[in-house]
């Protein structure tokens, strides 16, 4: 078995600055212990003949193409402006 001992959860616990009680840090400690374990059998598997991959899912694109559409009349969106300059909305200057 792996081991990670308590010394090692607390370097890492002051690194990232949280706060473990004794309890938490010998919990972390197994439990850390066992995940490398459980990591480290993934050497023994034989991947002989699998091609590597990035994604084992082939991405699509699932949105639609973007097609411009006139959903406003341009009149009447100009009418609801508060102000409007040569046929655009005017904004307050913010800088």
């Amino acid at each position: 078995m792996t081991t990670f001992s308590k010394e090692d959860v607390k370097y890492f616990a002051d690194f990232v600055r949280i706060g473990l009680s004794e309890e938490d840090k010998e919990n972390f400690s197994a439990k850390i212990a066992d995940l490398i374990e459980s990591v480290s059998d993934l050497k023994e598997v034989d991947v002989t003949g699998v091609k590597p991959m990035t994604h084992p899912v082939a991405m699509i694109n699932v949105l639609r193409e973007d097609e411009p559409k006139d959903i406003l009349d341009r009149e009447v969106m100009l009418a609801s402006a508060e102000d409007q300059e040569d046929g655009l909305i005017k904004v307050p200057d913010i800088l």
